[in-house]
């Protein structure tokens, strides 16, 4: 622990579990106020107690992410409670699989709302404060499924995708404000959404990767933690791909 995030405030969405949970701990520990965001009904308040248990500083807000004006509410409200908004991870995703040809258009939307609306919706009211404060970073999850595709996640990969184009478009309009915009392509990680995987699919999938082993949360943190902070100063618009080789 550097400390090196002393005196910034980071924002996570989808804090309640796996990586969002990890990256809100390591966050936390290199000295961030921590505002976990996650749906009502998560176990986000567990995080929370947890962090500020062992030393760290977070709070819960209640968040739902397809809601622009909570996302709005939520956003002003970090900002003017805890003097600014410096970090932002934009982590809230969800999967809705199935082949395409009889995927329902319910099913289609609502991955593309929470997954990449989502993103909209928080980012655009956390830039506007950014921007006035001259400062930021702003990291996003994205996928390997969003840069390689996926038989049964046309959904899931649009989303995903559909991040990455965010990222570096923003990167651009962003970067002479000094705010730095990137996304992390994931692998697969030992998450509650990979413990459905069955021994069958565990076993094919293990055959593809060139490091053995599926991805902990911390394995995303660590890169989390290299964005956010003053080592990943010069680095903006990239997509880090942390995926153990699963996709070069």
């Amino acid at each position: 622990m550097s400390g090196q995030l002393q005196g910034k405030v980071a924002l996570v969405t989808g804090a309640a579990t796996g990586i969002g949970a990890a990256c809100s701990r390591a966050l936390a520990r290199e000295g961030a106020v921590v505002v976990c965001a996650s749906l009502p009904t998560d176990p986000t308040q567990a995080v929370v107690d947890e962090i500020n248990a062992s030393g760290g500083k977070a709070i819960n807000k209640p968040l739902n992410v397809t809601d622009p004006e909570w996302c709005q509410r939520v956003v002003e409200e970090v900002a003017s409670e805890l003097g600014g908004l410096h970090i932002l991870l934009n982590n809230a995703g969800i999967t809705d699989d199935g082949l395409f040809m009889r995927m329902k258009p319910e099913s289609w939307r609502k991955v593309l709302s929470v997954n990449l609306d989502g993103a909209f919706n928080v980012t655009q009211p956390a830039v506007k404060i950014m921007v006035k404060q001259k400062e930021g970073r702003i990291i996003s999850i994205s996928s390997v499924i969003g840069l390689m595709g996926n038989a049964g996640q046309a959904n899931y990969a649009a989303s995903k995708a559909g991040l990455i184009g965010l990222t570096k478009s923003l990167a651009r309009e962003l970067g002479s404000r000094n705010i730095t915009v990137n996304a992390i392509a994931p692998g697969y990680i030992q998450t509650p959404m990979t413990e459905k995987l069955t021994d069958e699919q565990r076993k094919a999938l293990m055959a593809n990767l060139a490091i053995p082993r599926l991805g902990t949360p911390e394995d995303i943190a660590n890169v989390v933690l290299f964005l956010a902070g003053p080592a990943g100063s010069y680095v903006s618009g990239e997509v880090i791909n942390v995926s153990g080789g699963l996709y070069m």
